[in-house]
């Protein structure tokens, strides 16, 4: 009986295999051997595209006459780097008494693409070769992979999607990168005083600078407006009374004013929406109406008392880390996915590079022993042994929480249970992501959140004033989403939380609305609240005029960016609604650290390391009007979007490798024969002008 051969993607991920075969290995310059195995791995990738100049030394040098450059016939060749290491897994895949390769390099597109250039580069034939697939480096599921290894071929339409991937990005990259540079570079370095401008161009990476570049001229062209609310403190006279409150502000709450079809202003040119004025005279006007005399006297015309719940959030995939921890650390999506490429190492979490959010149902049959292994995890114990106790995780199965049709390759990003031997030697950003994994995971098992909403709705001489209170009466899930390293969570250990109330005054909201969203009222106010029903009278002690203004949209974050990239283009941080159309997206979960990195190491955006906040330069505003009237699709991102969802539908087998290749041989060549007829490099000249006016 023959040899079996393991190829990984890295040593680190070689080594857990090792360990997980149980056999007496003998280390050898880049493999390890024992009787039955031969494990061994690449660094990486080891074969990549060769460039223009291996097909026809001509093409080393950029011209017009060789252009669009599509080859019948793509050549490959060895990374000189890592020459040596491709020998050695050369040597051992064609070993005569090896047998069974059984593949190990990522569960993905990518790593398949890694094995299947490898495979062809080192001529392997007669051999049989096995899939292993596996969502965590956990032994048990290293072992599981192994004996439940697919025959290669089952993954041909996901190696023929990871080729197509690269040819367009080569064949995309070299043809726009090259005829933009031949058209546009002299100007752009004769505009910025330069030597040379390389336009380098991409697939995703252009589109994103698009994204961007749109976003930063939105917020320049926007104009604030001011506005001008009424706003009214409404009486409780038996507020606090149990209490012996005695300050006006424990007595009130605020109620704002909103036009209806009674009121002196319906209708008219004055108002800005439906709760304010455009102009503080009018304002003032109506609140010097109502204040004759004080106090006024405010009728409850509506009163609504409902349950709102808050389930707790889907689970984490890639994505949705990186904005996570955008926002909670300041760091970039490529810090987040070494981080969780660390914790998948360490075999702490499942693997990282996923686009999904849910759990698949064999996960869900055997989830308890990732709960279980939590009983190690301090800051979650507790919850473990609750959930364990009480069998919460029993019928998640049934939940919106696993869904095997939102799986492609990976299930959600989740705790695994084991590793925790390693946890002392994570950074402290490591630590507390690892920590927030945990707790969103854990917190599936729990219930939703209720709310209890107070809505009041009050008429003084036919003008309508209105407030809106929600109240936590059960923290569900909640519980065990507060981390230890926030600051609520310190000051509640402190015991310096002062039992206030959260509320929310109707209409502050709305992104115009600078409103005291979220006050806090004493419980005994809320009590009162309680109490008043429909006719009930308050007097409404004062009338006062709020000014706000108009905001602009925000700049992207790197974590934002990141989800608007997820969902073709669109910026949308409502957590169910992303879940419900989500698509393709801009990228893969695996690439778009990557590209955000590229673009900044170019120079065509900046990223403040401290607020993560991104802003083009003036160099990729440049770009961007070149691109714009040249190419114009590369800045689509629905387009883009498209593009990926054809490389989905070739792993899925909807269309051929053929197909695909031929539409996007024939947008690469129609694209850059329309290039190479423009003539409009003075009119850009005019357009880096109006840019430069932004910029130092």
């Amino acid at each position: 009986m023959g040899k079996s051969v393991f190829i990984a993607e890295k040593p680190s991920v070689a080594q857990e295999f090792v360990r997980a075969l149980h056999q007496n290995f003998s280390r050898r310059d880049g493999f390890l051997e024992s009787e039955n195995y031969i494990v061994t791995w690449c660094v990486g990738h080891l074969v990549t595209m060769s460039y223009p100049e291996k097909y026809d030394e001509r093409l080393k040098r950029w011209s017009f006459d060789t252009l669009p450059f599509l080859p019948g016939k793509f050549l490959y060749e060895v990374i000189p780097a890592v020459e040596k290491q491709f020998n050695i897994v050369k040597g051992q895949l064609n070993r005569q008494d090896v047998e069974t390769i059984y593949v190990c390099t990522d569960s993905g597109r990518e790593g398949e693409y890694i094995y299947r250039l490898v495979r062809q580069q080192a001529g392997v034939h007669d051999k049989k070769e096995k899939r292993v697939w596996i969502d965590s480096q956990t032994e048990e599921e290293i072992l599981k992979g192994i004996k439940n290894a697919k025959d290669l071929s089952e993954y041909n339409n996901l190696s023929d999607a990871a080729y197509l991937r690269a040819k367009e990005d080569y064949l995309m990259g070299i043809n726009f990168s090259r005829v933009l540079t031949l058209k546009y570079g002299r100007n752009i370095s004769n505009y910025l005083k330069t030597d040379r401008t390389v336009v380098s161009v991409g697939r995703v990476m252009t589109c994103v600078l698009g994204m961007i570049v749109r976003r930063e001229r939105e917020i320049r062209a926007f104009v604030k407006t001011p506005f001008f609310r009424v706003v009214t403190q409404a009486e409780l006279p038996d507020a606090g009374a149990e209490k012996g409150a005695e300050t006006e502000q424990g007595k009130t709450f605020e109620a704002e004013w909103k036009v209806t079809p009674d009121s002196r202003y319906y209708q008219t040119p004055f108002l800005y929406k439906e709760n304010g004025f455009k102009d503080r005279q009018k304002a003032q006007e109506l609140a010097d109406y109502l204040s004759q005399p004080l106090p006024a006297e405010g009728v409850i015309d509506a009163i609504e008392r409902k349950k709102e719940t808050k389930n707790p959030p889907l689970l984490y995939n890639l994505a949705e880390l990186q904005n996570e921890c955008s926002k909670l650390f300041k760091i970039s999506p490529d810090q987040t996915l070494n981080i969780i490429q660390e914790l998948y190492e360490k075999k702490l979490v499942t693997y990282p590079r996923t686009d999904a959010r849910v759990l698949s149902t064999a996960v869900c049959k055997e989830i308890s022993k990732n709960i279980s292994g939590l009983l190690n995890f301090a800051p979650v114990r507790s919850f473990a042994e609750e959930i364990l106790s009480d069998k919460k995780y029993a019928g998640i199965e049934k939940t919106r929480y696993c869904d095997d049709k939102k799986i492609t390759d990976h299930y959600a990003i989740i705790p695994t249970g084991q590793g925790f031997g390693a946890l002392k030697g994570l950074s402290q950003t490591a630590a507390r992501t690892y920590e927030i994994i945990v707790r969103r995971f854990l917190g599936i098992f729990y219930p939703a959140a209720q709310y209890s909403r107070v809505s009041i709705g009050l008429d003084c001489k036919k003008e309508h004033f209105s407030a809106s209170f929600k109240v936590l009466v059960d923290e569900g899930y909640l519980r065990v989403a507060k981390n230890s390293f926030s600051k609520a969570s310190k000051q509640e250990e402190a015991g310096k939380t002062d039992g206030a109330v959260k509320t929310e005054t109707d209409g502050a909201a709305t992104d115009e609305s600078k409103a005291a969203s979220g006050a806090a009222i004493d419980a005994a106010v809320l009590e009162a609240l309680k109490k008043l029903k429909k006719n009930d009278k308050l007097s409404l002690v004062r009338f006062e005029i709020k000014e706000g203004e108009t905001s602009p949209p925000k700049r992207y974050n790197s974590g934002s960016i990141i989800l608007a990239m997820e969902n073709a283009g669109q910026l949308i941080e409502d957590e169910e609604l992303r879940a419900q159309i989500k698509g393709s997206g801009i990228g893969t979960s695996a690439t778009r650290a990557e590209i955000l990195k590229k673009l900044n190491n170019i120079g065509y955006i900046s990223t403040n390391k401290k607020t993560q906040i991104i802003t083009p330069t003036q160099l990729g505003e440049i770009i961007y009007d070149v691109v714009d009237r040249s190419i114009v699709h590369l800045l689509n991102p629905e387009l883009t979007a498209s593009w990926e969802k054809g490389l989905n539908y070739v792993a899925e087998g909807s269309i051929t490798s053929d197909e695909y290749l031929e539409k996007l041989e024939g947008f690469v060549k129609r694209r850059t024969l329309a290039v190479m007829r423009l003539n409009n490099q003075s009119e850009l000249v005019g357009q880096f002008n109006e840019i430069s006016k932004n910029y130092k």
